[in-house]
């Protein structure tokens, strides 16, 4: 169990920053313009300038009315082309099988005299039926997959909770500066999404990753009587807010869709939540086990642990001032 636990560890140092904060879905969005004219337009992430963009599957009373546009963007290549669809498209289906196969991919169906529709599409459901009236659970579903998806993929989040939840004793100790980093980073989360709050994204990206750095130190440090230690939860909050910017920045790049935003924000904090309450989870189970079974091993383990976090926050850091 303890070799685990470390290699574990070691393993979060030497990847995390390949994949801090990243939640880059592929997206498409067919957008009705008048009769049967529609334009499609979709975002196919990438790693390399040359790769060939992929080319949506569109619904069968639908053809091509054009050539197909492509641009390129940051890590991503951008493609639009114009329809001429033949009757209504409720009924007829529209995926990205290729675009879904290391992804997920977030469908949105605009038409002129109806509701956003939304949907996400996954390896196993890469193809999505469109409906004549959309229902609000297809918005909760998505964001909610989306918001999981996020703070799973997003390590400089999870190195936050997990050297929180290492730097306080006692389950009660974790609940309150859990509930406070939840309520911190759904205030700004809210106020971003709703225009009463905006900050660049560049110095936040920076004060999220001196965050770890600061709760590894603390961790590391192991001094009792200090105000991080006395009240984590106050810092937890504080340092919350910042975090919330962070989330907002991913859900502005997803996108949010037209007359659902309430349903679209909660479902995605709400997804947030559940996959930090699961890193959590399974943080609380490792101390557990190895308190039961390997007590006199725990400070060394944490004292590693706030090591692997601290240097991976520092990487994180530097990079985040001179890029």
């Amino acid at each position: 169990m303890i070799r685990a636990f470390l290699a574990l560890l070691l393993a979060i140092a030497w990847l995390a920053p390949a994949q801090a904060d990243e939640l880059r879905p592929a997206s498409l969005s067919l957008t009705q313009n008048d009769g049967g004219s529609w334009t499609l337009a979709w975002k196919q992430p990438v790693t390399r300038p040359d790769e060939a963009l992929v080319v949506p599957e569109i619904p069968a009373n639908c053809r091509f009315a054009g050539d197909i546009a492509r641009r390129l963007a940051v890590n991503a290549l951008l493609g639009t082309v114009q329809l001429q669809c033949e009757g209504p498209v409720a009924g007829g289906t529209i995926g990205a099988p290729d675009l879904v196969i290391s992804g997920d991919a977030l469908v949105r169906i605009k038409p002129l005299d109806k509701p956003v529709q939304a949907y996400r599409l996954t390896a196993a459901e890469p193809v999505a039926a469109i409906v004549s009236e959309p229902s609000t659970w297809q918005v909760w579903r998505s964001y909610f997959g989306l918001g999981v998806e996020h703070i799973l993929e997003g390590w400089d989040h999870l190195l936050f909770v997990i050297a929180l939840v290492l730097l306080v004793s006692g389950s009660w100790a974790v609940v309150k500066a859990a509930t406070a980093f939840t309520i911190a980073h759904s205030i700004t989360l809210a106020a971003v999404t709703f225009g009463y709050a905006g900050l660049p994204s560049r110095p936040v990206e920076a004060l999220i990753a001196l965050s770890i750095v600061f709760l590894a130190v603390e961790v590391a440090r192991g001094t009792p009587d200090t105000l991080t230690r006395r009240l984590p939860w106050l810092v937890a909050f504080a340092f919350g807010l910042f975090h919330g910017f962070g989330f907002a920045g991913a859900l502005r790049e997803i996108g949010l869709p037209q007359g659902e935003v309430p349903a679209a924000l909660i479902s995605f904090n709400l997804g947030v939540e559940a996959g930090q309450l699961l890193v959590i989870a399974m943080v609380i189970a490792i101390r557990a086990l190895i308190q039961r079974f390997a007590a006199a091993t725990e400070p060394a383990a944490i004292k590693l642990a706030a090591y692997a976090i601290g240097i991976t926050g520092s990487y994180w850091l530097i990079e985040r001032l001179v890029s």
